[in-house]
């Protein structure tokens, strides 16, 4: 092991034992090493750290900028070593994201895409499906975090979910509608006959009885949603975008109800395990009827604009 790779690796103990995971920072830095080693470097420079940051071709900058912001943390520490380590300056690649708009999935569509699992095959795949989409679109979970369950982190008699090492690590309870609760009530039944002795302990559990993988869901997702004719040159929708619509359904909702709506937005950011409330702000998209809602409680607040 060189000298870089044993820092590399001290580097990432130190940085973990305070509670990072650095699941990224522990595949890259090691390319960064290799990188340097071939370039017969014996310590690293801002220039040699910037033209690995540029190696993977045809990606968007901001890819870049998170490869260099893994050698800039590096640097730092190992500046602290080395004094001729050169620490890369910041803004050297954008770090600007374009958001996609979401498609913001009406009832009715919602219920075109869950009737479409039934014609999945084998039945537990159907049953599956149906539970799954049903429940990230009445939740606004993450997939990820939606396969991720397992059967103990579901609570059918207090109709809880809990979310374990979800996004920035965080753990947090999620309360469902009794009808939500029904639902996977009655899947879970389902499951155990089709399936009484599964190779995995997650809730979801694929046709073989093992946990689902992501890349089999969207492609499931992608099929279903061809189907039903939301998937086309001009329409793109997305699991995610389930999410984005049970965030801005939530707000019409409350707009409807009368409540304070700035108020509670706390709240949906906790349960949507965001980790401050600009970052559910990110999710909501104006459609007709929420704007409308809006500004209909400015009218009533202000009065009519002269």
């Amino acid at each position: 092991m060189s000298d870089l790779a044993g820092h590399v690796a001290d580097y990432l103990k130190m940085r973990r034992a305070l509670g990072f995971k650095l699941k990224r920072h522990g595949q890259v830095l090691p390319q960064l090493v290799a990188y340097l080693d071939a370039a017969g470097a014996a310590t690293l420079t801002a220039e040699l750290a910037i033209s690995w940051a540029r190696l993977p071709q045809d990606v968007a900058p901001i890819n870049w900028a998170h490869r260099l912001g893994a050698a800039r943390g590096f640097a730092a520490y190992l500046k602290t070593i080395d004094p001729a380590t050169e620490v890369p300056a910041h803004g050297v690649f954008s770090t600007r994201v374009d958001r996609r708009i979401p498609h913001l999935w009406s009832q009715a569509e919602v219920c075109a895409l869950l009737g479409a699992t039934r014609q999945l095959r084998p039945s537990l795949r159907a049953a599956t499906h149906q539970a799954l989409f049903g429940l990230i679109a009445v939740s606004g979970l993450r997939i990820g975090e939606a396969i991720g369950l397992t059967r103990d982190d579901v609570d059918l008699i207090a109709g809880v979910l809990t979310i374990r090492d979800a996004k920035f690590g965080h753990t947090r309870l999620v309360p469902l509608h009794p009808s939500a609760t029904k639902a996977l009530g009655s899947y879970a039944a389902r499951r155990d006959r089709l399936y009484p002795k599964p190779r995995s302990g997650t809730f979801f559990l694929s046709s073989v009885g093992t946990a689902l993988s992501a890349g089999g869901v969207h492609h499931t997702f992608n099929q279903l949603t061809t189907a039903i004719g939301l998937r086309s040159a001009t329409t793109r929708a997305r699991i995610h975008d389930l999410r984005h619509s049970f965030a801005v359904r939530t707000l019409i909702d409350w707009h409807r109800s009368g409540v304070d709506v700035a108020g509670r937005m706390a709240m949906l950011s906790t349960y949507l395990g965001h980790v401050n409330p600009a970052g559910t702000y990110w999710y909501l998209s104006s459609c007709p009827e929420l704007m409308g809602l809006a500004a209909a409680r400015l009218d009533a607040r202000y009065g009519e604009p002269r």
